[in-house]
């Protein structure tokens, strides 16, 4: 199907969405020397673009800021000169932790000018989730701000052993004001390092099916190998006079970063962000406000704006486009999109580490309901079986693409037994069953591990078992996803009580809260039942298929 579409293509209209002509096939164009910086704002100022409005901030008073993309590489800068007089460079890891705001975006532009790595930290994160993240990569530097530095102060010490420079927006301790620094012009003109497409830019903490969160390495490549993705998803349409980008979704991870808040800058368009939690009625409202036209949205995200019978009724909504992906998409939910939102809604499929396989664009194929759309241009997507033999159009099989696929990562940070485990033969494993039909159009059928996928979350049973266990009252945990009507899925986990331990709803709300404080709000089981003992493996470990048949008896 993709190849289809793109061989009547002259090389500048491939061109202007990143493609090439390689071979005699359709490749991602991705130059040696790629640097995320110099393809974002980089490349506006060098197109004189300096005075293009690049981010708005809405604080939760509802307050405005504006960014142009000048004043953002000013503040970049700033911040890389100050990190480099302090003698972070090339290699090191910049840990930002600075959530839905300008400095987060500004941090990753000067963490770029250096040539150093960006450790991406979400602020759902409780302490143990931050202190593994922070301890795992042992990243020397933390850009924080006060809100969310303010309660890890005290234990900053413990919690933290390789830390040795701390930064804090508004601190109100010893810590150097990230604020000031930003607005300080630095001393002299700043000379960015120049990276390799491979030099790694990024390190993201991700949830999988065994063990604590595993670090992905991703290289400054990440961004030129999806934009030929991008560019379809958001239906060609991104480059557009009037596009405004928007999403909830965190940039600490890829839905938000590489999705939403780089695209925008990609294509020289303004971002806008707010720290304001999820509500319907509040996202219509800000959509309106701020004339958003491009966004991304989880599956989960946009059945909650479904609540809104007829939005286009009561918002004047300026939104053309809604790329989503995270979790399976309902074709119900797709009509409502198509139907009373009046928008666009592309579907794509990958993961953290191999992503953007999969996908729709409507400007240029239709969409089937229920499918996640056919393979990227650039992309070898293959469905196998468990002895990686191909399968036939219309059999279930795993999904596969080969070890060289653009959107790649670099591996696993200090795991090169997790890296063994995605490989089979000459491909990557995704660990996600599909049907593909004569056509092409890919049919996700659910995960052929533990991996539970809760609302666009990527979320690790094995981290939530050991949080429980960590609790006096549990003696065992068994934890499962279980299916949802409006999440995908849910944490549900199973607990065997410790002796003299009451199994009633107070523990139950105690150990929800126990889970959300120290891993994160969207980790903590939402379903817990007591049971007398578990089903064991051959291994001696729970048995978590025997769990999540017990659900569906």
């Amino acid at each position: 199907m993709n190849v289809e579409v793109f061989e009547a293509w002259s090389a500048d209209d491939l061109a202007k969405i990143g493609l090439i002509r390689q071979d005699g096939a359709i490749a991602i164009d991705i130059a040696p020397d790629a640097n995320i910086y110099h393809m974002t704002v980089g490349a506006q100022i060098a197109a004189g673009r300096q005075d293009a409005r690049a981010m708005t901030f809405e604080g939760v008073d509802g307050s405005l800021q504006n960014w142009t993309f000048g004043e953002i590489d000013a503040q970049a800068s700033a911040l890389a000169s100050e990190l480099r007089a302090r003698g972070y460079g090339r290699g090191d890891l910049i840990g930002l932790h600075t959530g839905m705001r300008p400095e987060t975006a500004i941090a990753h532009m000067a963490v770029c000018k250096l040539g150093a790595t960006a450790v991406t930290l979400s602020q759902l994160y409780g302490p143990d989730a931050l202190a593994h993240a922070m301890n795992h990569s042992e990243a020397r530097c933390l850009l924080s701000v006060e809100g969310a530095w303010a309660p890890l102060r005290a234990e900053a010490a413990t919690l933290f052993p390789h830390l040795t420079d701390v930064f804090v927006s508004g601190t109100t301790g010893d810590e150097p004001d990230l604020t000031v620094i930003l607005n300080t012009p630095a001393a002299d003109d700043f000379t960015p390092d120049y990276t390799g497409a491979d030099d790694p830019a990024l390190l993201m903490y991700t949830s999988g099916s065994t063990g604590m969160p595993k670090g992905i390495l991703h290289g400054h490549r990440v961004l030129a190998s999806y934009r030929p993705s991008i560019s379809l998803f958001f239906d060609l349409s991104m480059h557009d006079e009037d596009a405004v980008f928007w999403s909830p979704s965190d940039w600490a991870w890829v839905g938000g970063l590489l999705d939403m808040l780089f695209p925008a800058w990609l294509a020289g368009r303004p971002v806008v962000t707010s720290e304001a939690r999820f509500k319907a009625a509040w996202v219509y409202d800000f959509m309106a406000r701020h004339k958003i036209t491009h966004t991304f949205l989880a599956p989960t995200a946009i059945k909650r704006l479904a609540e809104t019978a007829q939005p286009r009724d009561e918002y004047d909504l300026s939104l053309r486009v809604i790329c989503t992906g995270g979790e399976a998409l309902a074709a119900e939910t797709l009509a409502w999109a198509e139907n009373n939102l009046k928008v666009v809604c592309n579907e794509f499929y990958g993961m953290t580490e191999v992503n953007h396989l999969i996908g729709n664009c409507a400007a240029l194929y239709p969409r089937r309901p229920g499918s996640m759309g056919v393979a990227y241009p650039g992309h070898d997507v293959r469905l196998v079986d468990a002895d990686g033999n191909d399968v036939a159009d219309g059999e279930q099989g795993e999904i596969v693409t080969p070890n060289t696929a653009p959107t790649r990562y670099l591996g696993y940070l200090k795991n090169a037994e997790k890296d063994a485990e995605l490989r089979l033969g000459d491909f990557m494993r995704t660990n996600d069953l599909a049907v593909r039909d004569a056509d092409g159009y890919f049919w996700y059928k659910g995960r052929s591990d533990d991996l539970i996928k809760s609302s666009g979350f990527r979320i690790g049973p094995a981290e939530i078992e050991e949080c429980l266990l960590a609790h006096p009252s549990v003696a065992e945990a068994g934890v499962i996803g279980k299916p949802d009507a409006d999440r995908g899925s849910i944490v549900k986990a199973f607990i065997r009580l410790s002796v003299g331990a009451i199994g009633d709803d107070a523990l139950i709300a105690e150990l929800k809260t126990h889970v959300r404080e120290r891993l994160a709000p969207y980790k903590a089981p939402r379903e817990i039942a007591f049971v007398t003992d578990f089903e064991m493996t051959s291994s001696g470990k729970i048995n978590r298929r025997a769990l999540r048949a017990s659900e569906t008896a």
